[in-house]
């Protein structure tokens, strides 16, 4: 039987991850531009339904661009997930401390994830808390704010969400809770939708529960508070005075 040497062994290793490394730089920079066609967790969970059975699953999904995206929803998410979203390099460890401290007298842990890192566990990777998975998490966040603008990174953001039992991206969710497309979502609408975004599977918007509505009123006066709109309508539609 023939045994193939450490050397031979850490050769095959770094040519491995030198093709994973690449492969992972082409594919972000050609979702630079390109509309997104899926994500890891929409594949994760057709597969899920797959295995369980599921036949009534379907997977809702469809591609909008920001300029199709009403403006109270970019300002929703970002008042709800990640206020210093224009301000950080992709982690806000202010964030991550008060939540670590926060999180010593908690049950349920909160979390401190910014915008970026949610699109690149959701884009590229799976759910969980190991080190490994937050390690690549670390590593693809920084590729996407080092090959992204901010504007692409919440324009992905939006479109791969999850907002439900196989709804993914605003519009979907907008159509299947509202009737109606993403660009005509009214400010309630909107915080509503950025109120289930940490817990989208038990949330279910056609019976909004207490704490929906709850977190949805919190949600509009952070947004009052954060006074971002004009800056988000400029970086959508610069032509717009």
């Amino acid at each position: 039987m023939r045994f193939v040497s450490g050397r031979v062994l850490g050769r095959l290793f770094l040519q491995g991850m030198g093709v994973i490394l690449a492969a992972s730089i082409t594919l972000t920079l050609l979702f630079r531009w390109v509309p997104v066609p899926w994500s890891s967790l929409m594949i994760q969970r057709q597969m899920a339904a797959s295995w369980q059975g599921d036949q009534s699953y379907r997977l809702a999904y469809t591609w909008v661009s920001l300029e199709q995206i009403s403006l109270y929803a970019l300002q929703a998410v970002i008042a709800a997930e990640d206020q210093r979203f224009f301000d950080h390099n992709g982690f806000d460890f202010g964030a991550m401390n008060k939540a670590w401290q926060a999180n010593e007298h908690r049950r349920r842990p909160l979390g401190a994830s910014t915008i970026s890192q949610q699109v690149a566990k959701n884009l590229y990777l799976w759910p969980g808390r190991t080190f490994v998975r937050k390690g690549l998490e670390a590593y693809v966040t920084l590729l996407l704010e080092g090959l992204w603008p901010k504007r692409r990174i919440l324009e992905v953001y939006l479109n791969v969400a999850e907002f439900g039992p196989g709804v993914f991206g605003v519009e979907a969710a907008s159509r299947a809770y509202f009737h109606k497309s993403a660009a005509r979502l009214t400010l309630t609408e909107a915080t509503l939708l950025a109120a289930i975004l940490p817990s989208p599977l038990r949330s279910d918007l056609a019976h909004p529960t207490s704490y929906a509505l709850s977190r949805s009123r919190h949600i509009q006066r952070q947004m009052k508070l954060m006074n971002s709109g004009a800056y988000l309508k400029q970086m959508v539609r610069p032509e717009q005075k």
